[in-house]
């Protein structure tokens, strides 16, 4: 089931979307997993999202993608997870970045031991929240990864692999498309007319060069889609 909702307040909207699933999951299990993706437009979601009154202890973030980058990087979602969201009401969250905290340098970072970790301690996410690239990859499912065809894969168990984009820097690790539709819910926000543009092509057909198709073609998982005009 696809929901599509556009407007002005998109921030807003988004945020108490993700609050309400948030506290739908408390009540049913007791604790909730949020992964979330960072993107130029997550920063003010983070920023309003902790401000939310929710039973944060309960709650462990992780990361739907990361790059394979230091905690000090510019480039390091799991520091953006930590300067911006984990902040406030919900500095009670539970969060482990990928990366370990003692790696300072890119090289010092190996990739297969990070991706074994993640599956060792994995546990799947209750909520997913992304977004959009103008490519159409969603977390770090490039179209042009050579690793995709396996991310993509149904037959893969919910997880992370690692991924090589050609077209974007860094090597990344993921969740892979059984652990995205093995959410309750996807929640995935974009802004621009450009990505529309590209959403509107990826409702069209299913289609690997632009993998956000695989969520919008699917009976699985609902997915509420967010996007300001």
């Amino acid at each position: 089931m696809i929901e599509i909702n556009g407007g002005n307040d998109y921030v807003t909207a988004l945020v108490q979307a993700i609050a309400c699933e948030i506290e739908r999951t408390l009540g049913v299990n007791g604790h909730a997993c949020l992964a979330v993706s960072r993107d130029r437009s997550s920063v003010p979601v983070f920023a309003a999202l902790r401000q939310q009154q929710l039973g944060w202890d309960r709650v462990r973030v992780i990361l739907a993608d990361e790059r394979m980058v230091p905690l000090n990087h510019a480039d390091s979602n799991a520091s953006s997870v930590c300067d911006i969201l984990l902040r406030n009401a919900a500095a009670k969250a539970e969060f482990l970045p990928p990366v370990p905290p003692y790696c300072f340098e890119i090289d010092e970072i190996h990739t297969s031991a990070v991706v074994a970790e993640l599956n060792r301690s994995y546990r799947q996410p209750d909520i997913v929240m992304l977004g959009m690239g103008e490519d159409g990859h969603i977390a770090s499912l490039f179209a042009d990864a050579p690793e995709l065809k396996a991310a993509l894969s149904a037959e893969k168990d919910p997880g992370y692999l690692s991924l090589s984009p050609r077209a974007a820097p860094h090597r990344r690790v993921s969740l892979n498309l059984s652990a995205l539709l093995g959410a309750r819910r996807i929640i995935l926000g974009f802004s621009g007319v450009w990505k529309k543009q590209v959403f509107d092509a990826a409702a069209l057909e299913l289609t690997p060069v632009l993998p956000v198709s695989y969520l919008l073609h699917q009976n699985r998982t609902p997915v509420d889609v967010y996007w300001e005009k």
